[in-house]
């Protein structure tokens, strides 16, 4: 009879039933807190979050890939100046003194003309002026610039090229930019108002297009003026050479 009395007392099932929720809340709160903890953990190798290279692509819109292709074209030709611009390739300093000797020791040869010849491009003009050895210092002079104008045009090869991408692709840029203000002013509809999609790939269009445009422009017009000023010191270099070559041809200098 006590029992039944006192499990049928009030305040006692509320106590229990108050633990037993107090359980179940502890439950519930520690199980919120490990799905904020393992929220806040961050993923090892994410995935989202850094914009990629084809979203941005996919962003700007058709006339970027207009940039894209002078942009290319623009690398390879640095690549090869720098390649082909090279003083070991053009103008050694080793040539003269070996070009000397070789004329002093067996005179013009075939061999040596071949050499010459087949060598760096300052040899086309050594081979020039021993070819003309016998000639007047005039003749001897009109074959050597006429051999230094076409070894300056085969260093100036490509850096036309590289010049006239350093001015289109901010042209290309300005294309571009007209291009996602069309799409702007066509997201506009005076039924319904502005279409967000449309106007945002707009901005995203004009944006981004001028960005690259100017991104390519400013790198090439920095490598053709680094490259005209390479031509220009090697052709001086070369002329001072070729002179030191011709007066000693002609009796005019010691070795």
């Amino acid at each position: 009879m006590i029992r039944h009395i006192r499990s049928g007392l009030p305040g006692e099932t509320g106590v229990a039933a108050s633990g037993h929720v107090e359980k179940k809340d502890l439950h519930t709160t520690s199980s919120l807190w490990n799905v904020r903890a393992r929220a806040k953990v961050p993923a090892a190798f994410p995935t989202q979050g850094s914009p990629q290279v084809l979203s941005i692509i996919e962003a700007a819109g058709w006339p970027i890939w207009f940039i894209i292709v002078t942009s290319v074209i623009a690398l390879a030709i640095i690549g090869e100046r720098f390649w082909s611009l090279r003083t070991s390739l053009v103008a050694p300093r080793e040539v003269l003194p070996t070009t000397i000797r070789e004329y002093q020791a067996r005179g013009v040869t075939p061999d040596l003309i071949g050499t010459l010849q087949e060598g760096p491009l300052i040899g086309r003009i050594f081979a020039a002026a021993l070819l003309n050895e016998r000639s007047s210092r005039e003749v001897l002079k009109d074959s050597v610039e006429d051999a230094g104008r076409a070894v300056a045009l085969e260093l100036d090869r490509f850096l036309t090229t590289l010049g006239t991408i350093a001015t289109v692709s901010t042209l290309l840029g300005l294309f571009g930019t007209i291009v996602g203000m069309i799409e702007i002013f066509g997201s506009q509809n005076p039924t319904s108002g502005a279409n967000p999609g449309q106007l945002a790939h707009g901005i995203s269009v004009a944006l981004y297009n001028t960005l690259f445009g100017i991104g390519v422009s400013i790198p090439a017009l920095i490598f053709y003026r680094h490259f005209r000023h390479r031509v220009e010191v090697l052709v001086l270099d070369m002329e001072s050479q070729a002179i030191k070559l011709i007066e000693i041809v002609h009796g005019e200098r010691h070795a």
